[in-house]
């Protein structure tokens, strides 16, 4: 099955005191390359979170956001400094009268909020930290799934655009074959003329002659490249339905496509047949496009 490098997934999961959001945004890239912003209080969980993503996402530009916030008013985090407060307090009130004014108590009680140490962090114990652990990871797990379901969707999608563009080719290839049949004769003809013009020619070789008539032959024949032009066809989908498909792949049979259609175009020195190989690159270019998307 197809699978797609763009995707989005976003997830969030509630507990009593928290909530934790995972959003993932994927774009297409030779490599896997992680961009994370993380809360600097869980850059602990940065290394985990890389392994998920990459144990997921095989490939792709990826762009990860965690965020995490707190529930309730047990969950806060922090506590008051009381006995600092007070302290803070007192000095600043004995400052201002000192200094000859008189500050209302609320003026001072927020000055001395504001000065260091005035709040001192509620450490979590084991359990809890064991619990925000499993709530992030369950939450990076959900947003990778719906990343991976979005790639999935876009993958079938590419691959219906892949199989009309493959029988686009098919189509037009046929058309090659039905024009091949009148440009034939119609070179076989000219070949007569000519050779009539050189049998009256005194300096006629006729040794020169076969060897170059051999070498036309060959130059204007394009029943080989027809022939691996299908084969290329076929195998690119058949590819397509292999559950091990990737892009890599299908970029390489697109080569090989190109080269052949190409072949054909030089070959034919036919108007009509190169008009239909216009067409073909036309369709091979959406191919090869779209392939540099796919995983």
């Amino acid at each position: 099955m197809l699978k797609s490098m763009t995707g989005y997934g976003k997830a969030t999961i509630e507990s009593e005191t928290l909530s934790v959001t995972a959003e993932v945004k994927s774009l297409n890239s030779k490599f896997l390359d992680i961009f994370c912003r993380i809360p600097r209080n869980y850059s602990e969980r940065e290394i985990e979170i890389r392994n998920l993503i990459t144990q997921s996402l095989e490939r792709g530009k990826v762009e990860f956001t965690l965020t995490v916030s707190p529930i309730g008013d047990g969950s806060a985090g922090t506590v008051v400094n009381r006995a600092l407060v007070k302290a803070y307090f007192r000095d600043l009130h004995q400052t201002a009268e000192e200094l000859g004014f008189a500050p209302t108590p609320t003026d001072v009680l927020r000055m001395a909020l504001q000065m260091p140490n005035t709040y001192s962090a509620d450490s979590p114990t084991e359990d809890q930290q064991a619990a925000e652990a499993a709530q992030i990871q369950q939450t990076v797990l959900a947003a990778l799934k719906k990343c991976n379901e979005f790639r999935q969707q876009e993958g079938r999608a590419l691959g219906k655009a892949f199989h009309a563009a493959i029988q686009k080719i098919s189509d037009l290839l046929l058309e090659v074959e039905e024009l091949d049949k009148t440009r034939i004769p119609a070179v076989r003809e000219r070949l007569r003329k000519n050779v009539r013009d050189l049998i009256h020619d005194e300096t006629f070789d006729q040794n020169r002659f076969e060897q170059e008539l051999v070498y036309f032959i060959e130059k204007f024949d394009i029943s080989e490249e027809k022939v691996r032009l299908m084969n290329h066809l076929s195998y690119f989908i058949e590819t397509l339905q292999n559950k091990e498909s990737n892009g890599k792949k299908l970029n390489f049979i697109a080569q090989e496509i190109g080269r052949e259609v190409n072949t054909i175009g030089s070959k034919a020195n036919d108007a009509p047949i190169q008009h239909l190989v216009v067409q073909m690159k036309d369709e091979l270019e959406k191919i090869k496009e779209q392939t540099a998307n796919i995983i």
